[in-house]
């Protein structure tokens, strides 16, 4: 499958005062043989999505719509029966989720981040057993790996371990069929270790408690485990998380989703706009014009939001490319060749960041005041992007940045690094 456009010219303006062209010729992208799975998919999240987000809960109709897309065993090997696609591939579907739904996406993206993780951390029999059940049997697959949260224990008991504590912000717990869990070994929040167990287990209660202004579909709340058993072999390794330069990848495929989820909130509220000035918005009564779409200084910021738009996507391309190369060597995979893909998804994320708090902001100064009606639903986009960039310390990643400009220095493996 070749990889996505990822460079999207205008086309050329309608001729008088009809509209010849849609919005579409705004986000061209081609999906190889998933087009038909994944347009299908986004145009089913599409058709409730303002409703939903008002709502907030669980999407169960929107997940099953997922489960049944095929599309979630992209990220497993053919070796196990899934689609083997390459991340660009793989992050040009999220980004396009999330131009339309994007709490579904976050779930969609998080999906694969879990597979990835069973691809990096886990040992062959681990590997050949969860990918494979993967694809078997469709599973969903939930998180509660928040590394900052370390309220939780692993203890040995005679052959196997038990699980305790709670953790938050458990994205996709809902509903999922496994889980993937994080318990500390130690200290230091990155020494800790990787499992996989089985949602509806005995002692696993997934509770409903996530009330947030944005990504209000992501069942991002908390799970309690009370007295768990772990077996010896759902501990994902070796290598584990800390065994190769390779292992450490898992951090960077996240930080990308996040990038697209970004990105895609971008085109949304894009098109929300361009679709808004064409069809409802009135040209300013001193303009001299007859559409919204041909006042000048309208014009002028849609052309500033775009070039914002657009060098933050470069970025993101270049970022997903070069992750794409670092998979590929396997454990060749050296430290400094691990650190410099870090710096180049630092610089996506970061510049999607701003640009998706700008232009999901700006957009209604190019709609006007009726825009900001609640049936509309135009304030989620900000309201998504606000939220996930609180995920974790941009200053910090822009330090790295510094750090590496100056001295040459690329950053330390972590678990936001």
């Amino acid at each position: 499958m070749n990889a996505p456009h990822s460079a999207h010219a205008i086309a050329p303006a309608a001729s008088g005062n009809s509209v010849s062209h849609t919005v579409n010729h705004l986000f061209r992208e081609d999906f190889g043989r998933h087009t038909e799975a994944v347009e299908h998919a986004a145009a089913r999240l599409d058709a409730t999505a303002v409703q939903r987000d008002k709502d907030g809960g669980t999407a169960w109709a929107e997940r099953q719509v997922l489960r049944d897309s095929g599309l979630l065993t992209l990220a497993v090997p053919a070796t196990f029966g899934g689609a083997g696609l390459p991340w660009p591939d793989i992050y040009a579907i999220i980004r396009r989720f999330a131009r339309v739904d994007s709490s579904l996406a976050h779930l969609f993206g998080f999906q694969h981040l879990q597979v990835a993780s069973v691809c990096l951390f886990a040992n062959p029999v681990q590997q050949a057993d969860l990918l494979s059940r993967t694809v078997s049997e469709s599973w969903f697959w939930g998180n509660a790996t928040n590394g900052l949260d370390t309220r939780i224990t692993l203890t040995p008991e005679g052959d196997h371990f038990v699980l305790d504590g709670v953790k938050s912000f458990c994205s996709g717990a809902t509903g999922s069929d496994r889980l993937n869990v994080t318990a500390p070994r130690g200290g230091d929040p990155a020494d800790r270790v990787f499992l996989s167990i089985p949602t509806d287990r005995a002692g696993i209660t997934v509770h409903d408690d996530w009330d947030n202004l944005g990504q209000r579909q992501t069942d991002s709340g908390s799970v309690t485990f009370s007295k768990v058993r772990v077996a010896a072999d759902e501990i994902l390794g070796p290598p584990g998380t800390r065994g190769t330069p390779r292992a450490t990848l898992r951090t960077l495929v996240s930080q990308l989703i996040l990038t697209e989820i970004y990105l895609g909130n971008t085109q949304g509220a894009l098109g929300a706009a361009w679709r808004y000035v064409h069809e409802e918005a009135r040209p300013w009564f001193s303009s001299g014009v007859a559409r919204a779409a041909d006042d000048p200084y309208g014009q002028i910021r849609f052309g500033d939001l775009w070039i914002q738009y657009q060098g933050a996507l470069a970025l993101a391309v270049q970022a997903e490319h070069a992750l794409q190369r670092a998979w590929d060597k396997g454990d060749a995979l050296t430290a400094r060749d691990r650190g410099e893909v870090a710096l180049l998804i630092w610089q996506a994320k970061i510049a999607a960041g701003r640009a998706a708090l700008d232009i999901t902001s700006r957009i209604f100064e190019l709609m006007g005041a009726r825009a900001t009606a609640a049936r509309y639903g135009h304030d989620r986009y900000w309201r998504n992007v606000r939220v996930h960039t609180l995920h974790d310390n941009l200053d910090y990643k822009l330090q790295d940045i510094g750090r590496w400009v100056l001295d040459d220095r690329v950053p330390e493996p972590s678990i936001y690094t």
